[in-house]
């Protein structure tokens, strides 16, 4: 993390020394690595300093941080213009928030849960890693191959009348409602769960990207279209992370990050390659419908493939509850109640005791785990069982099953 801070801050204040095109190249090129340096071991570390029930809130302020950098920054150097400073010196003066950042780093300090007591070895496979984080990742990279570079919504702008001095304040405005939203809509999916709110800001995505395909004209009113674009970043940027955070073990969170960083940022250049080809070679509505197919499809896949094996998912709770370990059926996740019904053929007495002696019990029907009383029948005769959410074994001489707690399903 300090290495990665310390490239990016050493290199934008050069950048005042440029030139030529080839040395800024270089620069933004150092820049780029060092953003690629901390950004996973930054992310890993966040997500081992806060409560597994916290870690939406937890990146969505990251995220929200980050995006009043980017409405901050650019005011100031725009008041530093006008104020007649040079470009070049604007430059050199960024060197006090590089040493302040890089003063933070060093600063920090891992919690005790990330220091294993044996290192383990250097792996960075994915073939342990969990189906559903594989499946996710999955996901990400059909959304990516759709998300191309922002400097396009820019462009079409543009092209649709908007004054080259609004320009810049459309894309302030995205940056200022992900600023103040991102906190919000993250702490949110700690309660509704991480795939509910992915969902909602892929579908977000699809639906203003062809919009934006299909207008003919701008005016202010883009200011409020490009404002719905800022919701869909404070909604997925930060929950994103969080979810790579539940579906990776603590051992291999840092390894985790990385495959996903890895997986959106070679996705970045085909997904802008692609836009820019279908925009140029056959229309604008192309590409934003290419981009809005796409998103619309990762929001299905999220909804259907990836939540069914997700613990941030939103089907159980995240607050420290347990859920069910088996694939139940879809049919079952909505389940609000439990019907037990019990028909004995011939005539039997039932005796009800505690579920405190179930384990020496030889011939009963058990509740495991749900503080319901446990029931023993002494003849031998079959038992039939509906309950919602249960898997059971039945057999001529007993019938036993387990099932989790109501409590535990939403």
């Amino acid at each position: 993390i300090v290495f990665g801070y310390g490239l990016a801050g050493v290199g934008r204040p050069l950048i005042a020394f440029v030139t030529g095109w080839p040395t800024l190249l270089m620069l933004r090129f150092s820049d780029r690595v060092g953003k690629g340096l901390r950004s996973s071991p930054r992310d890993a570390l966040l997500a081992a300093s806060v409560d597994p029930s916290h870690r939406g809130l937890a990146f969505g302020l990251h995220r929200a941080m980050d995006n009043t950098g980017a409405v901050i920054g650019p005011l100031i150097a725009a008041a530093l213009l006008a104020a007649g400073m040079p470009l070049r010196e604007i430059f050199l003066w960024s060197v006090i928030p590089a040493v302040i950042c890089l003063g933070l780093a060093l600063a920090l300090r891992e919690p005790e849960a990330v220091k294993p007591a044996t290192p383990p070895a250097f792996d960075w496979r994915m073939g342990d890693m969990p189906p559903a984080f594989r499946r996710y990742l999955v996901v990400v990279a059909l959304f990516t191959l759709g998300n191309s570079s922002n400097m396009f919504l820019l462009l079409r702008a543009r092209e649709l009348g908007t004054s080259q001095t609004h320009v810049p304040l459309l894309w302030a405005a995205v940056s200022l409602v992900a600023a103040v939203f991102s906190t919000p809509l993250s702490a949110l999916s700690d309660r509704l769960g991480r795939t509910r709110v992915l969902v909602a800001g892929y579908a977000a995505y699809s639906l203003f990207y062809a919009s934006f395909g299909l207008l003919s004209s701008g005016g202010l009113w883009l200011f409020g279209l490009f404002s719905f674009y800022g919701l869909f970043m404070a909604a997925t940027e930060g929950v994103e992370k969080a979810l790579v955070a539940d579906l990776a073990s603590s051992e291999r969170r840092g390894t985790a990050f990385g495959w996903f960083n890895l997986t959106a940022g070679l996705l970045l250049l085909p997904a802008s390659v692609v836009f820019g080809w279908l925009y140029q070679a056959v229309s604008p509505l192309a590409a934003f419908g290419f981009s809005s197919l796409c998103a619309g499809l990762a929001a299905l896949l999220m909804a259907t493939w990836v939540r069914a094996g997700s613990p941030g998912g939103g089907r159980w709770p995240q607050r420290g509850r347990s859920g069910p370990p088996g694939n139940l059926k879809a049919g079952l996740m909505g389940t609000l109640f439990c019907i037990v019904a019990f028909r004995v053929t011939h005539q039997g007495r039932w005796n009800m005791e505690s579920s405190a002696s179930a384990s020496t019990l030889p011939r009963r029907l058990c509740c495991r785990g749900s503080g319901l009383p446990v029931f023993r029948y002494r003849r031998k005769k079959m038992v039939k069982i509906v309950i919602g959410t249960t898997s059971f074994s039945r057999s001529r001489t007993r019938s036993m099953f387990s099932y989790w707690p109501l409590h535990s399903i939403e």
